[in-house]
C-alpha cells in the first residue's frame, strides 16, 4: 500500500475542479492523451502489419492477439512493482517515456514496404502491385514480363497469359503468398511493440491508483471521479481514431504513428511537469526497499522477453482449426510460448481457487468465489468476441465494407474556383478502415448515462436484473452484433462490399453489450471475493482479459483469407470467409448468454445477497 494514502484530504485542498480535487483535471488529461496514443496506434496496427510488412492474415491476427494480451497482462507486474517498491508516480512517468519511444520507433523503423512474392510448387516469383485499394491489381513477374493474378471463387488462382513454364491455374495448397522483409525492420517492429507493452504495464494500473488516493474510501465523489476519468479514456479514443487513420491514409503509416507518439508525449509532459501538486501523491511506501538499479535493469530485461514472445508468435503461427484434429491439450501444446503460459496459468487459477475455497473458507465465501470464477469465464467469451474490433472487423471493413458515409453525388459538371477556394464537383466522405473503431467509444459516451439512469429506475421498482443476467444480456448482444453482419452481407454490391450501416449496427450492439457487462464485472468480482483475495481476483480478471485477447487472435486467424500486399485475392471468397466465422462466433455468443440465463438462479443464490 502506498503511503500516498496519507496525503492531505481532498476536502482541505483549496482548488477544486467541478467539485473535485484539482489534480483530477491533471489525471483526466494525462489519461486522455495516453489513450489517444494507444487507440490511435491500435486503429491502424493490423492494417500496417498486412499492408506494409505483407504478413499473411494468419500471422498478423496472431501477432495482434499476442500484443493485446500482453497489454492486459503486464499491468499485473507493473502494479505490483509500484505498490511494493517504486510508487505509482515513478511507474507512470517511466511507462509514459517507454510508450513514447515505442510509438516513435514504430513510425521511423519500418523501412521500405516488404516486397510480395508467390511460391508455386516450390518456384518463387516476384509479385508487383499496381494501383491502390479496390483498383489494385497484382501481377506475377517472370523475366521482366508481367502476368495478371486473378483469385477465383474456388480459392484457386489464375495467371492470365501465363507461359508454358507457369501453370495457368493453380489449386489451393499449391501456392503461397508471402513478403520479403528486412529482418532488421521486423526486429525493430517487435522492439517497438515491446516498449509499448512494458510501458503500458507501468502506466495503466498506476495512474488509476493515484486517482483512488485523492478520495477517502467513503467519499461520495469517488464514483463520479472514475466516471469523469472514464470519459477521458473515451475522449482520447474518439479523437485519435478520427485523426490517426486519416494521417495514415494521407501521409503514410509513418505519420499516423507519429501522431500517436505526439499524443503520448503530451501525456508524459502533462504528468512530468505537473509541479508541486503531484508531490504528496504516488510516492513509494514508507518502508520500501531502494531497488532503483534493479528496477531499471529489470525494465530493460523485460523488453527482450516481450520481443521473444512476439517473435515466437510470428514464427509458430498456426491455423486455429487444428484443435479439431489434435484435441484441446494437443492444441495448447502446439501454441506459441505466450499462449501456453496464458492458458495454463488461467486454468490453474480458475480451477484452483474454487478447489482451495472448498477447504479453507466458509460455505458462503466458497459459493461467492465460485460465482466470481464463473462470471470471469463468461467475461472471456464476451471479450473474445468484442475485441475482434482491432483485428478481423478492421480487416473486414477494409476489404468488404462500403466505407462511403455520404454517397458521392455530382453537384456541378466540374470544380468551381473562387479565388483561393475550390468547390469540388463530387461530394462525399470515405472512411479509412481503421476509423470504424470510433463507433464503439461514440456509442459508449452517448449511452453510458442512459444506462445508469435505466438501472437506477429499474432498481427503484425492484426490476433491475441481477449480475448474471446482465452478463447474459451482454453476451447475447455481442453475438447478435455478428449475426447482424451475416444478415447484412445479403445486401452486398457487385464488388462484394456491404453497406456501412450493418457494421455500425454491429458496433452499436457490441457497445450496448459492453455497457451491460463491463462496468459491473470488476465491481461484482470485488464484492464476491473474500477480503484477503480481492487483489488476486483482480489479477485473475485481468488475466482473463489477456486470455480473451489471445483467443480473439486465434478466432481472427480463422477468418484469414489469401491476400497479396494486404489486398484480398477474391472479394467473394473474403466475404464468405468472414461471414462463416462471424456466424459461428455470433451463435456461440448467444449460446453462452443462454447458458448464463439458465445458471442465473443458481449463481444468484450462490452470491448470498451480494448485488
Amino acid at each position: 500500500m502506498s503511503n500516498s494514502e496519507t496525503a492531505t484530504p481532498a476536502e482541505s485542498q483549496p482548488k477544486l475542479w467541478h467539485g473535485h480535487p484539482h489534480l483530477l483535471k491533471l489525471l483526466f488529461s494525462t489519461e486522455m492523451w495516453e489513450r489517444f496514443g494507444y487507440y490511435g496506434m491500435r486503429a491502424v496496427l493490423v492494417l500496417y502489419l498486412v499492408q506494409h510488412f505483407v504478413f499473411s492474415d494468419n500471422v498478423a491476427n496472431g501477432l495482434y492477439g499476442a500484443f493485446a494480451s500482453l497489454v492486459y497482462l503486464t499491468p499485473l507486474i507493473g502494479g505490483f512493482i509500484a505498490d511494493q517498491f517504486i510508487g505509482p508516480k515513478r511507474a507512470v512517468k517511466t511507462g509514459a517515456i517507454l510508450m513514447s519511444i515505442g510509438y516513435m520507433m514504430l513510425a521511423f523503423t519500418g523501412g521500405d514496404a516488404a516486397k510480395p512474392y508467390v511460391t508455386i510448387d516450390n518456384h518463387r516469383y516476384d509479385v508487383q502491385m499496381e494501383g491502390r485499394g479496390d483498383d489494385a491489381v497484382q501481377y506475377l513477374v517472370q523475366n521482366g514480363a508481367r502476368y495478371k493474378i486473378v483469385g477465383n471463387e474456388d480459392k484457386t488462382i489464375s495467371i492470365v497469359g501465363a507461359p508454358a513454364s507457369i501453370p495457368a491455374k493453380i489449386t489451393d495448397g499449391h501456392y503461397k503468398f508471402d513478403g520479403e522483409r528486412n529482418p532488421l525492420n521486423v526486429f525493430l517492429l517487435f522492439v517497438s511493440l515491446a516498449l509499448v507493452i512494458v510501458g503500458n504495464g507501468y502506466f495503466k494500473p498506476n495512474i488509476t491508483t493515484i486517482l483512488g488516493t485523492l478520495y477517502d474510501r467513503n467519499d461520495r465523489r469517488r464514483d463520479s471521479a472514475y466516471s469523469i476519468f472514464y470519459m477521458g479514456i473515451n475522449a482520447g479514443s474518439i479523437i485519435s481514431q478520427t485523426f490517426v487513420p486519416l494521417f495514415a491514409i494521407w501521409f503514410g503509416y509513418t505519420w499516423g504513428f507519429v501522431l500517436a507518439g505526439i499524443g503520448m508525449c503530451f501525456a508524459w509532459a502533462r504528468f512530468q511537469f505537473a509541479g508541486p501538486q503531484l508531490e504528496p501523491y504516488g510516492n513509494p511506501p514508507a518502508n520500501a526497499k531502494n531497488i532503483e538499479f534493479l528496477f531499471y535493469v529489470g525494465t530493460l530485461c523485460a523488453i527482450p522477453v516481450v520481443w521473444f514472445l512476439l517473435n515466437n508468435t510470428m514464427t509458430t503461427a498456426s491455423i486455429a482449426h487444428q484443435v479439431a484434429a489434435v484435441g484441446v491439450f494437443g492444441f495448447i501444446a502446439s501454441l506459441p510460448v505466450l499462449g501456453q503460459v496464458l492458458f495454463i496459468a488461467f486454468f490453474a487459477a480458475i480451477i484452483g481457487l474454487p478447489v482451495w475455497a472448498m477447504f479453507s473458507v466458509t460455505r458462503e465465501e466458497r459459493d461467492r468465489m465460485i460465482v466470481a470464477c464463473v462470471l470471469t469465464c463468461f467475461s472471456v467469451v464476451f471479450f473474445t468476441l468484442f475485441e475482434q474490433a482491432g483485428s478481423s472487423l478492421t480487416l473486414y471493413a477494409d476489404r468488404n465494407t462500403d466505407l462511403v458515409i455520404l454517397a458521392p453525388f455530382r453537384v456541378f459538371d466540374h470544380d468551381l474556383h473562387f479565388w483561393m477556394l475550390t468547390i469540388p464537383a463530387i461530394w462525399g466522405y470515405v472512411m479509412p478502415a481503421g476509423q470504424v473503431q470510433i463507433f464503439n467509444p461514440l456509442f459508449i459516451v452517448a449511452f453510458a448515462p442512459l444506462f445508469t439512469l435505466t438501472w437506477n429506475f429499474l432498481d427503484k421498482h425492484k426490476l433491475e436484473p441481477n449480475v448474471p443476467v446482465k452478463f447474459a444480456i451482454g453476451l447475447i448482444l455481442v453475438g447478435l452484433g455478428f449475426l447482424v453482419l451475416v444478415f447484412g452481407s445479403k445486401f452486398h454490391g457487385a464488388d462484394f462490399r456491404v453497406p456501412l450501416f450493418w457494421l455500425v449496427l454491429a458496433y452499436y450492439l457490441h457497445s450496448m453489450g459492453e455497457l451491460c457487462l463491463s462496468p459491473v464485472g470488476l465491481s461484482a468480482v470485488s464484492k464476491l471475493s473474500i477480503p484477503k483475495l480481492v487483489g488476486m481476483m483482480f489479477g485473475v480478471w485481468l488475466m482473463a482479459s489477456a486470455v480473451a485477447q489471445y483467443i480473439g487472435g486465434i478466432v481472427a486467424q480463422l477468418a484469414s483469407t489469401e491476400t497479396v500486399g494486404g489486398k484480398a485475392l477474391n472479394a467473394q471468397v473474403s466475404l464468405e470467409t468472414y461471414m462463416g466465422v462471424f456466424q459461428t462466433i455470433g451463435i456461440a455468443g448467444i449460446i453462452a448468454g443462454g447458458v448464463a440465463i439458465l445458471l442465473s438462479p443458481i449463481l444468484k443464490k450462490g452470491m448470498h445477497g451480494i448485488r
